[in-house]
């Protein structure tokens, strides 16, 4: 009697955690998992964004930084954030992400600097999944909304595993699909859950990480250590023209010689400073998380930190973060993250269905019932 109460309960918190999270869970997974398909189509549908109008070496590229920044900035304000993403590969357009009176990224000629495209960071079909995928279009809050739904699959993985487990080993993994649409459901959404559970759990698991960071910092006082914050600058210090951007990288390039440079964060505030990230040849991170942070008026370096040298919360960033999206294990991994988005967004989705269609079939089953007992007038 015990047990059978306590696998009601299993069963309760199960069925309702997935109806009223569940569809928020299925949609940010096949939306995730339309990300992985989705990059190289949005390179191959727009290459005017995408490849370099000018032919060359883009490793060799020396695009002028600093009057490229005095021209975003009279287009866009003083205080615009601008995030510059050299070529990757040679063919590559270079990228400029702005934050200020417009948010977006500017696409540019490697070679020339010429502008050969812009797009804000909802237009396009992939921006805009991307945008649901990453904070449900509510920025910040979305994201705290979207760790928190991630975390409760958690609750639903034990269950579900719960109601699951057999009383005999090894357990049957067959699924009926010869017994009417609602078994075969059944039987997919049961034992796709059991097999699949814990994997989906490692993708589960990395975006709520990703989607709000104060985990990290949580993991880190957890393990004793101080969270790597960036330097800051006193009050009264900035003062002065800028330094040129040129300049600044330049100084940066001497912290890691002849590494290549993932990106070049540039506040639009002089009291901030530039930060550049290079990829380092062990850095598992495509973008590269080792960094130095210097000044944006004397170009002093303030701090430098490789990403083994971070604390564990901001470190781990650089295996979770490529272990979320497929890029750490190439192509094969991408794949498979697909595969796992694509099943999670079925599991959630003949949950609901399931329990829809009990329902019904439930109610169909009363009102027979009712009218055999119905008295004939």
């Amino acid at each position: 009697m015990l047990r059978a109460s306590l696998r009601r309960l299993w069963l309760k918190i199960h069925r309702w955690v997935g109806l009223t999270l569940g569809p928020i869970l299925a949609v940010t997974a096949l939306l995730g998992a339309a990300l992985v398909v989705g990059q190289p189509l949005d390179r191959q549908a727009h290459p005017e964004l995408f490849v370099a109008r000018t032919a060359g070496d883009a490793t060799a590229a020396r695009l002028p930084l600093e009057p490229l920044r005095q021209r975003l900035l009279a287009e866009f304000g003083p205080d615009t954030n601008l995030t510059l993403r050299p070529p990757r590969q040679p063919g590559d357009s270079y990228w400029v992400l702005v934050r200020g009176s417009w948010d977006g990224t500017v696409y540019l000629d490697p070679f020339t600097g010429a502008e050969q495209g812009r797009r804000g960071t909802q237009e396009g079909a992939y921006n805009l999944i991307y945008k649901i995928h990453n904070s449900l279009l509510l920025d910040s809050t979305g994201k705290g909304i979207l760790a928190f739904v991630a975390l409760s699959y958690l609750v639903l993985l034990v269950t579900g595993l719960v109601l699951w487990w057999p009383t005999r080993w090894p357990p049957s993994l067959r699924i009926v699909l010869n017994r009417g649409l609602l078994r075969g459901l059944f039987d997919l959404h049961r034992t796709g859950g059991a097999v699949l559970g814990l994997l989906i759990a490692v993708s589960v698991a990395t975006g709520a990480y990703m989607a709000w960071r104060p985990l990290g910092d949580f993991i880190s006082a957890a393990m004793g250590q101080k969270p790597v914050k960036a330097p800051t600058i006193a009050k009264g210090a900035a003062q002065g023209p800028r330094l040129s951007l040129d300049e600044i990288v330049a100084r940066a390039q001497q912290v890691h010689p002849g590494q290549p440079i993932g990106y070049v964060a540039v506040p639009g505030k002089a009291d901030r400073p530039v930060r550049v990230r290079f990829k380092l040849p062990d850095d598992p991170h495509p973008n590269g998380i080792s960094s130095a942070w210097l000044h944006p008026i004397t170009g002093e370096v303030l701090a430098a930190r490789k990403w083994q040298e971070l604390d564990a919360g901001n470190g781990s960033v650089a295996v979770i973060f490529p272990l979320h999206t497929g890029e750490l294990g190439g192509v094969v991994h991408e794949i498979v993250t697909a595969l796992l988005g694509l099943a999670l967004g079925g599991l959630g989705f003949s949950g609901i269905w399931l329990w829809w269609r009990r329902r019904r079939t439930a109610a169909e089953a009363a009102r027979r019932s009712a009218a055999v007992a119905r008295p004939s007038s």
